[in-house]
């Protein structure tokens, strides 16, 4: 996956490029095996919007975990007309009413472990489940920098561990004016109404992104 590329002479070129050319070096990269996935969280659009524009069919990982708000689930249908999205949705196993009446209430950001196991059953696993499917080499994400502490330590070029694939992070280094000027100028939506129940706060990681999740859904499913 990353041993034919050295990541600090790749981030050091691509560090240079427009975001576009950024997803233009990802998808030639991945030789037709490139995913984008999503959440629909705010300026998601952005990333979505730049991957169409270089691979109009390419697929879209939507993990819905079920607890969305209703305007969440809007903006994801308007971005997919809007978009001709290629969405891939993967849902739990269980849905979020038999969840809640099994474990009970989505947990506080004071219950780590209650979190950890809410995440690995409603996000992990069907997130894991449609990585295997759909067999990615190159895995394209909007995370950024400014986002939490460990997204700090990555860059725009990063090996991951969990799932095997090149995972490549267009807009790394922007900042939200510069994704609100983004969506303006393509006259994209944007959604704040936004909730993820298994971070319960924007400076934790649901797993997707950190060492833990690889190895949470097998201990906490």
């Amino acid at each position: 996956m990353s041993a034919d590329i050295d990541l600090s002479v790749a981030n050091g070129e691509l560090a240079g490029l427009s975001a576009l050319q950024v997803v233009e070096w990802a998808v030639r990269r991945a030789n037709g095996r490139a995913i984008v996935s999503t959440n629909f969280r705010p300026f998601e659009a952005v990333v979505l919007h730049l991957c169409v524009q270089v691979q109009p069919d390419i697929p879209v990982l939507w993990v819905d975990h079920g607890y969305n708000r209703p305007a969440t689930y809007k903006h994801a249908e308007d971005l997919r007309q809007r978009l001709g999205l290629n969405l891939r949705a993967y849902l739990p196993k269980v849905t979020a009413a038999h969840r809640d009446a099994v474990h009970g209430p989505i947990p506080t950001p004071d219950e780590e472990d209650k979190l950890k196991q809410f995440s690995a059953l409603m996000k992990l696993e069907p997130f894991q489940r449609g990585m295997r499917e759909l067999a990615p080499t190159v895995w394209i994400t909007a995370l950024r920098k400014v986002q939490n502490p460990n997204r700090a330590g990555l860059d725009i070029v990063s090996a991951d561990a969990n799932f095997g694939a090149l995972k490549v992070s267009p807009v790394f280094h922007w900042s939200d004016a510069q994704l609100e000027a983004y969506l303006q100028e393509h006259h994209l939506p944007n959604e704040w109404d936004y909730f993820d129940p298994a971070k319960a706060d924007e400076k934790r990681e649901c797993g997707l992104h950190a060492a833990w999740g690889g190895k949470a859904v097998g201990s906490h499913a």
